[in-house]
């Protein structure tokens, strides 16, 4: 069996493939020529992360290709059911990349209750001048502890980001499209286990009021998950964290509500129009900003290149 990692794979898998005799190919293939190189070199199993799409053109055209897997969660650059129609193995890695997202999340949350992402900005620039006024100016920063966070979404990212708020001391709810009910376990370094049960709801006026930090966390959608109407049941002071993907919400309004101070602040990982965000984004003051990283972290790579080797190797075995 041969493996294409065509946008890398961490140490950790390459050692799994390579104890298992599976051959891996590391070359990276620009996505016009992918196909061709594919069916030359006899590829079985194609490895991508964001950057190589897997549409039914590439499905059709190698039917050698008997594996399709994505190190992360979403499956938005591959036609995962047209591939699955046409007898293909779909694997991905959707718990690997959790914890280094939500902690993505909260990096995103301390800027903006601090004023961070605004205070690196103007430091190098005013630090030596204005000192005094930019202490001033940062002054009414907030604590997250005893602050309510709000979840959209339940998967492993958004139980990840409920577990780090409540070990800060946050108060929680979640939003989900049905009522779901997860028990989570938080694992301290004494060898201590403490247990949560979290119940979501879907009254979205409930939900909206009530919440202080907020924080995304949804597959894609076809349409905003927030829009004017969610953002008008906000509470005022509110800040809003998308690490979720591009398009769950409506970044025109969401400038608009924090130019009216509806919004305290809001961060972005991710943008409608990725990689080129509207420059309006990139110059507000009142944005924390982030090009797509939420799951960049050497830890979470180590995770997915294990868990994607694990699963071509289960899958070798049912051959």
């Amino acid at each position: 069996m041969k493996v294409l990692a065509n946008d890398g794979i961490s140490e950790s898998g390459k050692n799994a493939l390579a104890e298992a005799g599976i051959e891996l190919v590391e070359t990276r293939v620009s996505q016009e020529h992918l196909i061709s190189f594919i069916n030359e070199n006899h590829i079985d199993v194609l490895l991508v992360r964001s950057a190589t799409k897997v549409r039914e053109d590439l499905i059709d055209a190698c039917p050698g290709l008997k594996i399709v897997g994505r190190g992360g969660v979403g499956m938005d650059n591959i036609d995962a059911e047209y591939a699955i129609d046409k007898g293909l193995y779909i694997i991905n890695t959707p718990k690997a990349s959790s914890r280094s997202v939500a902690e993505m999340v909260f990096a995103h949350f301390f800027s903006l209750a601090r004023f961070l992402h605004e205070s690196n900005r103007l430091m190098p620039l005013e630090g030596e001048t204005h000192f005094k006024a930019l202490k001033k100016s940062f002054s009414s920063a907030v604590e997250l502890e005893g602050k309510t966070l709000g979840v959209i979404g339940f998967g492993g990212i958004g139980q990840e980001v409920v577990k780090i708020g409540i070990s800060l001391g946050m108060k929680v709810k979640v939003l989900t499209r049905k009522p779901r009910t997860e028990t989570l376990f938080l694992d301290f370094f004494d060898g201590q286990t403490v247990n949560f049960e979290i119940t979501s709801t879907t009254n979205q006026e409930d939900f909206f009021k009530e919440v202080d930090f907020l924080s995304i966390n949804t597959p894609k959608s076809d349409g905003y998950i927030i829009d004017t109407p969610q953002f008008e049941m906000m509470k005022d002071g509110v800040f809003i964290v998308n690490t979720a993907r591009g398009g769950v919400l409506n970044e025109v309004t969401l400038l608009q509500f924090i130019d009216s101070g509806k919004i305290a602040g809001a961060a972005l990982d991710v943008f409608e129009n990725e990689p080129t965000p509207e420059l309006p984004l990139l110059m507000n003051p009142n944005l924390s900003l982030s090009p797509h990283l939420g799951g960049n972290t050497m830890d979470a790579q180590e995770k997915i290149g294990a868990e994607l080797a694990a699963q071509i190797i289960d899958i070798k075995n049912k051959l």
